[in-house]
């Protein structure tokens, strides 16, 4: 009986001993994901940033009419929110081309956010191209945004479905294929997307045949690309079709991207996460202390330019927190888009650096843009000073970032915008340090969290031990 006796009680502290030490690891691990998920929401509200203030109260100007007759190429975008890259990079390529007529178009013309703290104001609605009251678009970009399947944009997804039977080209862009794919345009169709999201789209969309391993896939009038980019070279692609072979190597050839050429192969590595790959999750997930980089706008600012500077900054890397400076509340961009700013005549608000993309030198500086640095006590850097013969926007924006940041920050951003890094010379420390002492930091809180309990617990046994009459 004895033996029986012990034997229970020893299983029962067994037992116990292993509840406590699934509770402390249970608590251990909810912790340690609750600061990552409080990091990641914090991350993702910089890029997807509100308007800035007075912005939605403000009468904004009539856009272009959209002529008739002409090729015209309708850049959707979200009013909820779109990814910077996927709009602006396709947006300059068909602007590019004079044969061509290029335009934004959301479910209200409103202030929009773009990935990277930027914000654009759309030109016209989808209902003015459903009522008539604009032709028809021959091409329809799709860019990714932050609800693809959600109810908010079910208008827009049955618009675009609207358009490709009315005879429209479809250009999905990056992520942009999960709203394609929601649609049901890309059932039983060949398509591409981001490579790290392939294999959800498999599950969630199994009619769709999805390819890794593709630059972009062309599928009947659907063509979709792989990540951020990649909408460069399937616009290419598109403008080769529509304007000639010539036209798209005129373009192609001034824009630089690497490794193209109208008649090169679609194939490209198929990119896995790797442990490299790292730092594009602690920068997310970790992004207290980080610094604030303004960007400032100029009037005539290159598409790409800008994108490069809202991506490489925040919108991929989540290197650092982005502001998006203009001389006043908006400015236009090279070919026509309006990129609404936080005026010049404000604060710093909190910025440690002062960058203005696609400017070469002081002379092209606006004065504004000047005033408010000196003001501040910023020296204005012009990454686009440092771009060399032959190089695609993006280029100096990652060779800076690596110098005021870490090499491998400026690499993974360039895998996660699908961007070859191959030909890049970068300098600068090795190592996102900051966000991974934070990590460790978030890792010591979290065990200290799993073992309270079993501390109380000690000290719950001591301080009856010890009590008057025991």
């Amino acid at each position: 009986m004895f033996t029986t006796s012990s034997g229970a009680q020893r299983g029962r502290r067994a037992l116990r001993r292993t509840g406590r030490v699934l509770l402390g690891t249970g608590l251990a691990a909810a912790s340690f994901a609750g600061i990552a998920f409080a990091g990641v929401s914090a991350s993702m509200a910089d890029s997807f940033a509100a308007a800035p203030s007075g912005s939605d109260a403000r009468v904004w100007p009539t856009a272009r009419p959209v002529p008739e007759g002409g090729i015209t190429v309708a850049v959707a975008v979200s009013n909820e929110g779109s990814v910077a890259t996927d709009v602006l990079a396709p947006y300059q390529v068909f602007a590019e081309s004079p044969t061509m007529f290029v335009y934004t178009v959301a479910a209200e013309r409103r202030v929009s956010p773009l990935s990277g703290g930027a914000h654009l104001l759309p030109d016209h609605t989808l209902a003015e191209v459903a009522d008539g009251t604009l032709p028809e678009p021959d091409v329809v970009v799709v860019p990714a945004v932050t609800d693809p399947a959600g109810a908010g944009e079910e208008r827009l997804r049955q618009w675009i479905v609207e358009r490709h039977r009315k005879g429209a080209r479809i250009l999905g862009v990056c992520a942009g294929s999960e709203l394609l794919a929601a649609s049901g345009l890309l059932d039983g169709r060949d398509a591409t997307s981001f490579w790290s999201n392939i294999g959800s789209l498999e599950r969630g969309y199994p009619k769709v045949d999805w390819q890794r391993g593709r630059r972009y896939v062309e599928d009947g009038r659907v063509t979709t690309t792989a990540g951020v980019t990649s909408g460069t070279v399937g616009a290419l692609r598109l403008v080769g079709e529509l304007a000639g072979e010539a036209e798209a190597t005129r373009i192609g050839t001034g824009l630089s991207y690497p490794g193209w050429t109208p008649d090169g192969p679609t194939t490209i590595p198929a990119n896995h996460l790797a442990p490299g790959d790292l730092p594009y999750a602690l920068n997310a997930a970790f992004p207290w202390l980080r610094p604030t980089t303004a960007i400032g706008l100029v009037d005539g600012v290159e598409e790409i330019d800008a994108a490069a500077a809202f991506e490489g900054y925040g919108g991929v890397s989540f290197a650092t927190r982005t502001l998006v400076i203009g001389a006043g509340d908006a400015v236009t961009t090279r070919h026509g888009l309006v990129l609404v700013t936080r005026p010049a005549k404000g604060g710093a608000h909190g910025a440690d650096r002062f960058v203005v993309p696609g400017v070469a030198d002081a002379s092209g500086l606006d004065g504004a843009l000047g005033d408010w640095a000196l003001r501040n006590g910023l020296a204005a850097e012009l990454p686009g000073g440092g771009r060399r013969s032959g190089e695609f926007g993006f280029d100096p924006v990652l060779r800076d970032l690596a110098e005021h940041g870490d090499r491998r920050t400026a690499l993974t951003t360039a895998k996660f915008s699908e961007y070859p890094s191959a030909h890049l010379e970068l300098t600068g420390a090795s190592w996102p340090w900051r966000s991974t002492l934070l990590a460790a930091a978030a890792v010591a809180v979290s065990v200290g969290v799993g073992l309270a309990p079993t501390a109380v617990r000690h000290a719950v046994r001591r301080r009856r031990r010890t009590a008057p009459g025991r």
